[in-house]
């Protein structure tokens, strides 16, 4: 008899489990998940500027809590803090995923000039790393233009999220013109991506939520049987 599967999640931003634990229910079907809350590990980030060692140690807590708990790995859906969450697997024996991993891999696969949008400097710097890690792994020199969404964040938080999209959508539409695939840096932003379709000359768009679910399949064996 399989065991069930079991995956543990760990968020900054309380208003993205409904959707993510419906993409990893499509991706895992039977899947029991673990939401872990901590919107301070976000704010402290934001705060410092980087991620803060005590963060860090809170990231290895929740991984170890996570393993102690039976999840079979520890998925970190927030980009920010997705360099400590890389970290945090060197203390547990369960994968530490980060949510981006995957469209940072795609990003690098399908164009040579990627734009990295974001709307936080603490979350545009550790994607864009990521960007260039996964091309150096893939030996590729990819064009990388980094860029930050002025205000956007500033608006969500207030609960403005019709200015946040605009804002987003208007930094899109100029960087579209100098790349080949833009990488949403942020799970907040994945709905923009409803107002970028039907242009099949602009640039391939990408966001983590979807892409970062995929990698479950290779962490999960089949329920089916």
């Amino acid at each position: 008899m399989t065991n069930p599967a079991v995956l543990a999640m760990l968020h900054t931003v309380p208003g993205l489990i409904k959707d993510m634990e419906a993409l990893a229910s499509e991706v895992v079907p039977g899947i029991r998940v673990l939401h872990y809350v901590d919107e301070s590990l976000l704010q402290d980030t934001i705060a410092r500027g980087t991620t803060p060692e005590h963060v860090r140690r809170r990231l290895v807590d929740y991984a170890r809590y996570a393993e102690e708990s039976g999840a079979q790995a520890l998925l970190v859906s927030c980009s920010s803090i997705g360099e400590a969450a890389t970290a945090a697997e060197d203390f547990v024996s369960i994968p530490v995923l980060r949510i981006d991993t995957p469209m940072a891999g795609l990003a690098v696969e399908s164009g040579a000039r990627i734009g990295v949008l974001a709307t936080l400097s603490a979350t545009l710097g550790p994607t864009t790393r990521l960007v260039r890690d996964s091309a150096q792994r893939r030996n590729k020199k990819p064009e990388i233009t980094a860029r930050i969404v002025d205000g956007a964040f500033q608006a969500l938080r207030a609960g403005d999220r019709s200015m946040h999209d605009s804002l987003v959508l208007a930094a899109f539409t100029e960087l579209a013109a100098e790349c080949d695939v833009i990488v949403l840096a942020q799970a907040s932003m994945a709905r923009v991506i409803e107002h970028t379709q039907g242009q099949p000359e602009g640039p391939l768009v990408l966001a983590s939520p979807d892409s970062g679910m995929s990698q479950l399949s290779t962490h999960f064996p089949s329920q089916d049987s």
